[in-house]
């Protein structure tokens, strides 16, 4: 069983998911690396929220995405966290999750789930995840733990319906399809090209004030 630490778990109830008078028990768990946090992650964890009548959607900042970690820099955690805190401060029934962050290493969805069961006794836990991940699942550590510990939710794009692996039950959540990759706004970031409407305004400002991706103060 995994165990955070004091500080850890002092934070995470400083967070929004306990501010409400009643402990949410439908809880979404969308995790991603979120470097940097775009208006598509927020679209998709409305979306979700919305349809499947969740309490709470946690976007969890992976710690050390094991499956990205050799393939480029990968902006520091806290950063990281930073930004997504920014992105979904004013909105409702979104938070920002850091128990990957604080229980350190690599992060596995696996370890995450567990410690949410173990936080919210009794509450349904549903694991929120695209398409090419959802596709790529049985890849996943653990994956069959996932499967048995939450609700597998994939997010399909309009029109388009990607093969699952059929050993396992999953909710389809459609959500509006944007042209929006963390990838390419690093890369605009780079060469000086237009973020409008891409990025909130308050993870623009918190980019630009941490100096992150090349962005000047």
């Amino acid at each position: 069983m995994v165990r955070a630490s004091c500080d850890a778990r002092r934070h995470f109830r400083r967070t929004r998911l306990l501010d409400s008078a009643t402990v949410p028990r439908r809880i979404g768990l969308f995790g991603g690396t979120f470097d940097p946090p775009h208006v598509g992650h927020l679209v998709t964890a409305v979306n979700v929220r919305h349809a499947l009548r969740l309490d709470v959607v946690v976007l969890m900042v992976a710690n050390v995405p094991w499956q990205k970690e050799r393939s480029r820099q990968i902006t520091p955690a806290e950063d990281r966290f930073a930004l997504v805190t920014a992105a979904v401060a004013d909105v409702e029934g979104l938070v920002a999750g850091r128990t990957e962050i604080d229980r350190g290493g690599a992060s596995y969805t696996a370890d995450t789930l567990r410690r949410l069961a173990d936080e919210y006794v009794d509450a349904e836990l549903f694991t929120v995840v695209g398409d090419d991940a959802a596709a790529g699942f049985t890849t996943w550590d653990r994956y069959e733990e996932v499967a048995q510990r939450s609700s597998l939710v994939v997010v399909d794009r309009p029109g388009e319906s990607v093969e699952l692996p059929p050993e396992f039950e999953w909710l389809r959540v459609e959500v509006p399809h944007l042209e929006v990759s963390s990838t390419d706004l690093r890369a605009r970031f780079s060469d000086g090209r237009p973020l409008d409407y891409l990025i909130t305004e308050p993870v623009l400002e918190m980019i630009r004030e941490r100096e992150l991706y090349g962005a000047p103060r």
